[in-house]
């Protein structure tokens, strides 16, 4: 009788993911990010595990949607970083911030993609990695895109400001 319950081929499944763990080593708590910018949200707001001061409407608006309390309060603690005034979350609205859960369909988000590089805001695509749907939109996303984007797994951040072209994986 097998001790896990499982087979062996189901407890050496999670090796299969060792490359990608590997290559995004070197970004360990920032260390490898050339950018000072991301350099500072990597530290100041992805490693942070509470929230900032001050009034939280993005926070309780993503914890209504289901969305893991952890990721709720990094993007809400990036828009204070960052200095947003207004965030949006699943909604075509003018603001410094749009997020998109995963109650936004794939096909939506080319749509959302393209209002926000418009208006100049930060672009926030939950789950990017959900299906293999969402993530060839969202990769077609990332290769148009001409600013930096941050993947951190959780969530794809798509930022449209002055940053150069530079792609981050977390």
């Amino acid at each position: 009788m097998k001790r896990s319950g499982r087979n062996i081929k189901q407890r050496l499944y999670g090796l299969k993911h060792i490359g990608g763990y590997v290559r995004r080593a070197r970004y360990f708590r920032g260390h490898g990010v050339h950018s000072p910018y991301v350099y500072d949200v990597v530290r100041q707001v992805f490693m942070r595990r509470d929230l900032m001061a001050g009034e939280h409407p993005v926070y309780d608006s993503l914890v209504a949607l289901d969305v893991p309390r952890r990721r709720a309060v990094q993007i809400d603690n990036l828009a204070k970083h960052c200095g947003y005034e207004r965030c949006v979350v699943d909604r075509l609205e003018h603001a410094d911030m749009i997020v998109a859960t995963l109650a936004t369909s794939p096909e939506s988000l080319g749509e959302y993609y393209r209002y926000a590089r418009e208006i100049g805001a930060t672009l926030c695509i939950m789950a990017p990695y959900n299906n293999a749907n969402r993530w060839r939109v969202v990769k077609s996303l990332i290769d148009d895109h001409p600013s930096t984007t941050v993947d951190n797994r959780g969530y794809l951040l798509v930022f449209n400001n002055h940053l150069p072209k530079q792609r981050f994986r977390l």
